[in-house]
């Protein structure tokens, strides 16, 4: 059983940054594969970044590849997204997710085990 967190959102001018946290509870957050997605007002929910559990792996989406950074600290049991560049059309509420078995390099967000509540990212132009 594994509680999420997100926190960092806020308002920011495009080409800013921001960094966002994802604090999960449990003694086995080291077991789970951290994810990313966003989802913007009347759009689906979308992938974002990846990491694995042991941090040796990242994976992006186009869209934020360059500009986006996930990392994580085993010890501290928190995920992180390091948003650089922003745009206006990074908008949308930020989800963390976190996932034990990976059945594939890219998985859906349907095959995600733990979700948090989201935290907002709004980008002014």
């Amino acid at each position: 059983q594994v509680q999420l967190v997100e926190s960092g959102g806020g308002l920011v001018q495009a080409g800013g940054s921001l960094r966002l946290s994802c604090a999960a509870s449990g003694r086995t957050f080291s077991s789970y594969s951290m994810a990313w997605f966003r989802q913007a007002p009347g759009k689906e929910r979308t992938f974002v970044a990846r990491i694995t559990r042991d941090g040796g792996g990242t994976y992006y989406a186009n869209s934020v590849k360059g500009r986006f950074t996930i990392s994580r600290d085993n010890a501290k049991n928190t995920a992180y997204l390091q948003m650089n560049s922003l745009k206006a059309d990074d908008t949308a509420v930020y989800y963390c997710a976190a996932l034990r078995f990976v059945p594939v390099i890219i998985p859906t967000a349907n095959q995600y085990d733990y979700w948090g509540q989201g935290t907002q990212v709004t980008v002014s132009s």
